[in-house]
């Protein structure tokens, strides 16, 4: 089995050519690519002389920081797993992925340790723990812990390109959380097909804010900059105020956000005068941009690579360049290079050609092994060799994909498919409407019916009635939610998509709950009439 796609040789390859370059600049700290190969191949060595073998998990819970770089490529160099865990969960949430992860240690950074520890007293047997950097595991790595005595150490050999790298758990947008193994060749074919479309130099300085917990923390922009010697400036928060400063300050010419994101920095009182002049690219994830915001951001005369991916591919899948977002706003785009897609009928998994409306499929080399100890799940994740995304698309005739929504969030109301985007981006065109989310519910007449979660805007007033009537302007009369409930907030994941999973059980049925409060009154007559 070949080694010649392992992330381990990385730090050495760029150690050789550009060893006095800075690799990392964590909030001012600088570190070298001599360095970061320095301290990456001592803490592997660490590790295997400890009894650490291939394929044990090392968890974190920590903020962006150089440290856990350099722990992740020690872990590439030793064939460790890096499981790095999200900061933002409950210590119950944080226990569940630690039980289903079943690190050999956890390495947490100072601000963590009360969640840590919360975590931790929750499982059964808990992993060895200690911190993370000089002064912790690379000055001393504890006995890896086996939950079970009759656990056998894993094999200490070469690392494969088949070996398993990270450990990334998905978003749960879609339900509960799983773990997500990406190979050192999964990872390895991510960064080339990314490299051919958002071009990355020695010279480049990338800014990284997305946490390190999700996979574009790594996989979109900081893992190739690595690759081609670039320099990466780490945050471990965003600020908008901040990260403009630091475009300045450091000159940065690259960075990756979702359109949130943008919005803040577009939003900023600063921002029509804050020296962009360095950022000549930015990349977009996790929704599309708003056409004014692009407009913004052109106008600023930043260019935007938009695109679409999902953890287990990788993430990247389907990119939208800049000469063609001004023209396609609202497309995600054409496949990455060295990535197949392909559209299926989401009843009958049947193929189809040409322009098309089905769900999402994906295959490739950067694709991931599976889910961590879940073979059904894993099974039930593919079709045929296809990687079901469980996104509804429609394509068009130039091959251009527009992502509709999450296959599982379509209802069906009198026989009819509801696309809650769809319903979404009308309220959202609403003055007195901030943001909303669509869910279906149980209805006795049509089966389902939706009912809208409003956030309004500061300021203006709006009831049920309001939103229905501006609804029925622009959507067929199945279409516009016979439930509205104003509510100060939408629950979102860490990449800012809505959850809309966490929706569904606060939405009342036809005769009860939300939709008959004051806010949410039900629109049963009005709606029967437009059907």
């Amino acid at each position: 089995m070949s080694d010649l796609h392992t992330l381990g040789r990385w730090p050495r390859d760029r150690a050789l050519a550009t060893p006095g370059r800075v690799a990392v600049d964590d909030r001012g700290v600088t570190l070298t690519y001599r360095a970061l190969e320095d301290r990456a191949t001592a803490l592997a060595a660490r590790f295997r002389a400890a009894g650490y073998g291939v394929g044990d998990r090392v968890a974190t819970v920590t903020g962006n920081s150089s440290d856990q770089v350099v722990l992740f490529f020690a872990c590439a160099k030793a064939g460790l797993v890096l499981a790095p865990l999200s900061w933002r969960l409950s210590p119950h949430e944080l226990a569940a992925q630690l039980e289903q992860a079943d690190p050999a240690l956890v390495l947490v950074d100072q601000e963590c340790g009360t969640l840590a520890e919360a975590a931790l007293e929750r499982l059964p047997v808990a992993p060895s723990r200690t911190a993370l950097g000089p002064h912790g595991v690379e000055a001393r790595v504890p006995a890896p812990t086996r939950r079970r005595l009759t656990d056998q150490p894993p094999p200490q050999r070469a690392v494969r390109d088949d070996d398993p790298l990270l450990l990334v758990f998905t978003s749960g947008t879609g339900g509960r959380s799983r773990g997500a193994l990406l190979t050192h060749a999964s990872c390895f074919w991510t960064n080339l097909s990314l490299s051919r479309t958002v071009e990355l130099t020695s010279v480049d300085v990338v800014l990284s804010v997305l946490p390190q917990y999700h996979v574009g923390g790594w996989n979109i922009q900081p893992l190739l900059a690595w690759w081609t010697g670039a320099t990466v400036v780490l945050e471990r928060t965003f600020e908008p105020e901040r990260v403009l400063r630091l475009v300045a300050d450091r000159r940065v010419t690259t960075m990756m956000g979702v359109p949130t994101t943008y919005l803040l920095l577009a939003e900023h009182p600063g921002f029509a005068e804050a020296d962009l002049g360095s950022l000549r690219h930015a990349v977009v994830g996790g929704a599309p941009m708003p056409e004014p915001l692009l407009r913004a951001w052109h106008r600023r005369g930043v260019a935007l690579t938009q695109g679409y991916g999902l953890t287990e591919a990788g993430p990247n899948v389907l990119c939208l360049p800049d000469d063609a977002a001004r023209d396609r706003v609202g497309s995600a785009g054409v496949p990455y290079p060295h990535v197949e897609v392909a559209v299926a009928d989401p009843v009958t998994g049947e193929h189809l050609d040409g322009p098309a409306t089905g769900e999402l499929l994906v295959r490739g080399p950067s694709v991931f092994a599976g889910y961590f100890r879940e073979p059904e799940a894993t099974a039930a994740t593919f079709a045929r060799g296809w990687l079901r995304t469980g996104d509804l698309v429609e394509r068009d005739a130039d091959g251009y994909y527009r992502v509709v929504d999450r296959l599982k969030d379509v209802f069906i109301s009198g026989g009819e498919n509801v696309t809650p985007a769809e319903v979404e981006a009308v309220l959202r065109r609403h003055p007195a409407v901030a943001d909303a989310a669509v869910v279906g519910v149980p209805d006795e007449r049509w089966g389902e019916v939706g009912h809208a979660f409003v956030v309004p805007r500061g300021g203006r007033l709006t009831d049920a009635e309001d939103l229905a009537e501006f609804c029925r302007r622009e959507l067929a009369g199945y279409k516009v939610p016979r439930h509205f409930e104003l509510v100060p907030d939408l629950p979102r994941s860490s990449l800012d998509k809505v959850v809309r999973s966490a929706l569904a059980p606060r939405a009342g049925g036809p005769d009860s709950g939300p939709g008959t409060d004051q806010h949410a009154r039900p629109l049963d007559a009005r709606l029967k009439e437009t059907r």
